[in-house]
């Protein structure tokens, strides 16, 4: 399957090392950690901007956090390029944050791949509609819209839980036509797809119609 193409599309976006962007880091630092701690004993998989040195997540179960350092590449507690270097179903949840879009259709399909039967994944992305996108818009992030990233998650192999959900800075709309909007189409400055591994189950076996109180015939 290839790659979705952009141009101007940057291997790795400094503008997370803004000010700006650290404070969205910041702010969808608790929900990751939420998410993650929803399993406490499954092993995970955490794909974001640079952390500072030294620091780990504070979570219980064995994970691996890595960071983008090429559009395909990536550092951290190891380093590795596409595929990824982990077993199939070896990872109970995984987590996708500002990951760089040149390579997102091979790295989802490797989230499905490593994902366990019943595995979460959560996206976190930016959001085109929101007025906070003048922060970034010449700073190199490429964004993509929440249907495109939901329909991205479901050609992986992925079942979209719900909605979208919204975090970050958001605007208030009192008056004219976007008013009736506002509340379907969020303005916050961060879209969240999660999604789910599902497979499908055997067949069990089928009950006997078969009445065995009867009289039986023998010879």
């Amino acid at each position: 399957m290839p790659s979705v193409s952009l141009s101007r599309q940057a291997g790795v976006s400094s503008w997370f090392d803004t000010g700006a962007g650290r404070a969205l880091l910041d702010a969808e630092r608790p929900g990751i950690l939420n998410g993650l701690r929803g399993r406490p004993a499954q092993p995970w998989l955490w794909i974001g901007p640079g952390q500072p040195a030294g620091e780990r997540p504070e979570l219980q179960a064995r994970g691996l956090r890595l960071r983008p350092a090429s559009p395909s590449g990536f550092q951290g507690d190891l380093r590795c390029d596409l595929p990824l270097p982990l077993v199939a179903e070896s990872v109970q949840s995984i987590v996708l944050q500002h990951v760089p879009l040149a390579a997102i259709e091979p790295l989802l399909e490797e989230c499905e791949r490593i994902l366990m039967p019943g595995g979460r994944l959560w996206v976190y992305a930016l959001n085109p509609f929101s007025p906070y996108r003048l922060r970034w818009r010449r700073h190199g992030p490429q964004v993509l819209q929440p249907m495109r990233w939901r329909a991205l998650v479901h050609n992986a192999g992925l079942r979209c839980l719900g909605q979208a959900g919204y975090l970050g800075t958001s605007w208030r709309v009192e008056s004219g036509p976007e008013a009736e909007t506002a509340g379907s189409a969020p303005w916050r400055a961060v879209c969240v797809i999660e999604a789910e591994k599902r497979v499908i189950a055997p067949i069990g076996p089928v009950p006997s119609a078969v009445n065995w109180r009867r009289p039986v015939a023998t010879i």
